[in-house]
């Protein structure tokens, strides 16, 4: 293999793998709205049942489960995704 194939393999494989992570992107965008959504209307069915906006010890397993999975950027990921779907405490 030449010098100039192996820096087209590279470019050939940079290629697919950023076209990779794009659809990668765009699928974690779709779950995140959508999970948004139903996180969205869970708190509207218990706020319409006479409960609370939202449930603390839920929060925090969502936390925990994600700080399990991903380490301490797990928790900071769990923030965003709890804000997205119940809005700033």
């Amino acid at each position: 293999m030449t010098a100039t194939t192996a820096d087209q393999t590279g470019t050939d494989e940079l290629g697919e793998l950023r076209t990779r992570i794009d659809t990668l992107d765009n699928e974690i965008i779709r779950l995140w709205k959508e999970r948004a959504d139903v996180s969205k209307r869970v708190g509207e069915i218990r706020m319409a049942g006479g409960g609370t906006r939202l449930v603390l010890d839920r929060e925090r397993a969502i936390l925990d489960k994600y700080r399990q999975a991903l380490g301490e950027d797990g928790t900071q990921i769990a923030m965003l995704i709890l804000r997205a779907g119940r809005g700033p405490l």
